[in-house]
């Protein structure tokens, strides 16, 4: 048997000779023709030959083979990390500040506002998952995220536009100079130029979230403890660098958008989109981008379909694995990433099913029904993975539905209160700087000083695990709600001392109460997401981990529809027994808004009791030790 390997103008010969129950190996180096090598044993490796060694799945931006000593590691990855500060600066610009936007300047109602900005924000945040599908199904993450941003920058091109032409908003109306004449909303093609520019950001937002975190970790080696570690470092400073993206956002592109003119503010976004493109492309030459791998939903559904289908149909003993229940449960190997040995030992060495969710087995058969839905073990168990994924995805989506309060009923209670700092005005939209500094000191703290001392305690290679992680982040939502009704309760106060029920100026209270469920909501964003990402990442199967790592802005998207949902059902409910819904009119002193967040308060308790349950369950796919 001749194997022969290429490396330039280098050919690496192994000849295999079997005869009389023994093998031979030859060993042979070629180079132009000439014999360098020829020997019983390999060759050692020269520096030449280990910089032309490749990683095995990955390419380069120009489909060549990347090489180990050249694509991947953490200069590749900070490319990817100042792309996330300009890209979460467009988005972030625009979407704190949107109900504003939508209330006065579009002339929807309080509630009509929030329902738009959430729908928006969740629809942004859904659309991630048809990103994270292209990238493992169709092309790498990096042709993703360059398709993606340059749909972004056109719907904000759209919106600077409209923003910045009077005839292509509804007119200007004063409540305060007419209170009697009702404001014109927006309709006609006035609001179609408007859902059309924000729903292109959307898509572009959708698939940049999609695949712009996966590009970044696939640039470690996780076959090794340090490759593995930077990854994690690298999805905390992801979080770092998505915060100082917000920073820049709540902050001075707010307060453009409040003093000069939302024109600017679209335009500053428009610009930091647009810039986001050449910087991504400064760092082509040391990615290491993933082949896809196909669809993992045909996957899934093909898995699906056929333990339906299988399990109607009587099975006789030739289709005995799928009877291993008493086997054991083999963990799923690690793909070795670098060099010629990842070739030999790869994930498709399961031959045993495992005994969780042994329905999901009857998959494998001998004799399927169809060719079609002949399934491998491999398969099978990559689709269990998923759906032990599933419960702990779904148990994030009421903090979201809780975060999706920070950008509206939130904002309009800060609209209500007095924004001054001294002599500054404060746009109520830059009240998640709060949070949003917090973030950006406890991520470094966190990596740099908590997980060092966790990992020298628990002697584990994560220190604190991602369930662990999770599972402060949800509880700290619970208290965040329970103090942003005890807020409002001493806002509604003032209210009444004051005799201000019905009047548009500013209530004689600070602004800086609103602070506190800001950070306690930043702080549980920080632990849930960056936990939430690195899980899904790394426990998902490498065909898959794309989509997988979508589930967190997934998570998100839910939360915000969820958000929009429950304050309907809310609406409908209390209307009927009151005969006054509690979030309805224009006025929000009159809103019962404390009651609103007690019952949040309630769900989110209820939510992390049924978290436990599921953390418990979950068994990881590989626990590794300290190093």
């Amino acid at each position: 048997m001749l194997i022969a390997i290429s490396s330039g103008t280098y050919w690496y010969v192994r000849i295999q000779l079997v005869g009389r129950g023994w093998l031979t190996q030859v060993f042979r180096i070629v180079r132009n023709g000439h014999l360098l090598h020829d020997s019983l044993t390999p060759p050692k490796e020269t520096e030449s030959q280990s910089q032309l060694s490749t990683w095995h799945g990955y390419v380069d931006w120009k489909n060549r083979p990347a090489l180990t000593k050249k694509h991947g590691g953490l200069l590749a990855a900070s490319f990817v990390l100042v792309v996330e500060v300009l890209e979460n600066l467009a988005f972030l610009a625009n979407a704190s500040n949107l109900v504003l936007y939508m209330s006065e300047y579009m002339h929807f109602s309080p509630s009509k506002s929030a329902n738009s900005v959430t729908n928006f924000m969740g629809t942004a945040f859904l659309l991630a998952l048809l990103g994270g599908f292209l990238s493992d199904a169709v092309c790498t993450t990096y042709y993703i995220y360059l398709i993606s941003a340059l749909i972004e920058f056109m719907g904000l091109v759209v919106l600077t536009i409209q923003a910045r032409s009077g005839s292509l908003k509804p007119p200007t109306c004063d409540l305060q100079a007419a209170p009697n004449v009702p404001c014109e909303q927006v309709h006609g093609a006035q609001a179609a130029m408007l859902f059309i520019g924000l729903y292109l950001v959307a898509l572009g937002v959708g698939g940049i979230k999609g695949s712009l975190p996966p590009h970044g970790a696939e640039q470690f080696d996780e076959a090794t403890p340090q490759g593995r570690k930077q990854r994690s470092t690298f999805f905390n400073y992801f979080v770092f660098c998505l915060s100082f993206g917000a920073l820049i956002a709540v902050t001075f592109v707010v307060w453009v958008e409040d003093n000069k003119g939302w024109q600017w503010g679209f335009g500053i976004s428009t610009f930091a989109i647009f810039l986001s493109i050449p910087i991504f492309l400064a760092g082509s030459s040391f990615y290491r981008n993933k082949i896809p791998c196909g669809s993992p939903l045909t996957t899934i559904s093909k898995v699906l379909i056929a333990a339906l289908v299988n399990s109607g149909v009587s099975r006789n003993s030739t289709t005995a694995i799928v009877s291993m229940t008493s086997s054991p449960s083999p963990p799923i190997p690690t793909v070795k990433e670098g060099g010629e040995d990842s070739n030999r030992e790869g994930v498709g060495s399961i031959h045993t099913p495992s005994t969780s969710l042994s329905f999901l087995n009857r998959a494998v058969s001998d004799t399927p029904a169809c060719s079609a839905l002949e399934c491998s073990v491999q398969q099978v168990e990559e689709v269990k993975i998923v759906m032990k994924i599933l419960p702990i995805f779904a148990c994030t989506i009421m903090l979201n539905c809780c975060l999706a309060q920070l950008s509206t009923f939130s904002v309009q209670q800060a609209a209500s209160m007095n924004t001054k700092v001294g002599s500054l005005k404060v746009p109520p939209a830059s009240l998640p700087v709060f949070p949003v500094v917090f973030i950006m000191i406890l991520a470094p703290v966190y990596d740099h000083f908590i997980i060092p001392f966790a990992r020298r305690v628990t002697k584990t290679e994560m220190g604190i695990s991602h369930l662990q992680r999770i599972g402060i982040g949800l509880f700290l939502s619970i208290v965040a709600m329970a103090i942003a009704a005890l807020v409002e309760i001493k806002r509604k106060g003032v209210v009444t001392d004051s005799g201000l029920l019905d009047s548009a100026k500013p209530l004689p209270i600070t602004f800086f109460w609103i602070a506190f469920q800001y950070l306690f909501l930043g702080s549980a964003d920080l632990f849930v997401l960056a936990g939430l990402l690195e899980f899904c990442f790394s426990e998902a199967p490498v065909s898959m981990r794309s989509l997988a790592t979508s589930l967190s802005w997934a998570s998100l998207a839910i939360g915000y529809y969820l958000s929009s949902v429950i304050v309907s059902i809310v609406n409908r409910v209390t209307g009927i027994s009151t005969n006054k819904p509690w979030l309805a009119g224009s006025n929000l002193n009159h809103y019962h808004l404390e009651r609103f967040y007690w019952l949040m308060c309630i769900l989110s308790a209820l939510n992390f009791m049924h978290y436990l349950f599921w953390a418990a369950k979950y068994k990881y796919t590989t626990v590794k030790s300290s190093k």
